[in-house]
């Protein structure tokens, strides 16, 4: 079987990718490794699939359902693999092989993971129930970090993207925006509540329907820090909804305010965060050649 990348992914890794990365070139050659160490059958290439990794609908040799994933090295799948083993499962999607088999380590940037239902997302419910799910399920993956963690903390990770943030140009208003999201950041940072293992990257549509479990996260870029920060991605989810609606500032105020008390986190907080993580998403989309996205997201900060 050919294992071309969907396109959806071929244009979003070529945003980011490195002078010289050939990771695109070599997937389908890698895929075809994967599967065959493994044993499995392929049904389908999971299109149009995700920005940052290849997944692969397959079965394993004794018929289980299964998916295979495979992701480049800047998006950190090995500490996706660190996170879901440590979760076990509990809220997350579950590892099926997550240590050496017969004396072998798993190849680096393949995940083999329990088969869940990739067409039905939290984000399909009605909208309030969406929300108490997704919420009920962030919750669940908010645990203290295994000892001698590898994992990346808020600090450090926001503090790369801040560099970036300073060395974008961008007009008057834009800049005013960043000042503010890095005024908050420094804030943040100076007296964190607390300490948990987190998604990093949540929001609807990466809960996903299961058989273990009624939902279950999936695609963790996982960070250690507060989880104020973890949560405040999930505040602009259906930011083109927000954006489109009158009174769409007065509703991303009420959703702030609503998550923060659902989930014990500090509403100040979670403002701060939710207002960096827009500006250097903003940011970047800009930088990148997506002015419609970085519009979106900047006119939601504004309102922040």
């Amino acid at each position: 079987m050919a294992f071309e990348p969907p396109q959806r992914l071929v244009r979003a890794l070529a945003e980011s990718a490195p002078d010289g990365d050939a990771w695109v070139e070599e997937l389908p050659e890698a895929t075809e490794r994967a599967v065959a160490e493994r044993e499995l059958t392929v049904e389908r290439v999971q299109v149009p699939g995700g920005r940052s990794s290849l997944v692969v609908l397959v079965r394993l040799a004794d018929g289980t359902p299964a998916a295979l994933k495979l992701a480049p090295p800047r998006y950190r799948p090995e500490a996706e693999r660190a996170a879901l083993a440590h979760w076990g499962g509990l809220g997350a999607v579950q590892l099926i092989e997550s240590a050496a088999t017969d004396g072998v380590p798993p190849m680096e940037g393949v995940l083999l993971l329990e088969r869940l239902h990739p067409e039905v997302s939290v984000r399909s419910l009605p909208e309030a129930k969406a929300w108490l799910e997704a919420a009920g399920t962030l919750r669940r993956l908010w645990v203290a970090p295994p000892e001698g963690t590898v994992f990346e903390t808020v600090a450090e990770r926001t503090g790369r993207q801040a560099v970036a943030m300073r060395g974008a140009s961008a007009p008057a208003e834009v800049a005013a925006l960043v000042d503010a999201a890095l005024a908050a950041r420094e804030e943040l940072l100076a007296a964190p509540p607390e300490v948990r293992l987190l998604h990093g990257t949540f929001r609807q549509s990466k809960v996903l329907a299961g058989d273990r479990a009624p939902w279950l996260a999936v695609g963790p870029d996982p960070v250690v820090g507060e989880c104020a920060f973890d949560l405040a991605r999930l505040v602009r989810d259906r930011v083109e909804d927000l954006i489109a609606s009158p009174s769409g500032a007065a509703t991303t105020r009420r959703r702030v305010k609503r998550l923060a008390e659902s989930l014990d986190v500090d509403q100040e907080r979670l403002r701060g965060w939710t207002l960096f993580r827009a500006v250097e998403s903003g940011v970047r989309a800009l930088r990148v050649g997506r002015p419609r996205d970085a519009e979106l997201l900047l006119e939601f900060a504004g309102w922040l």
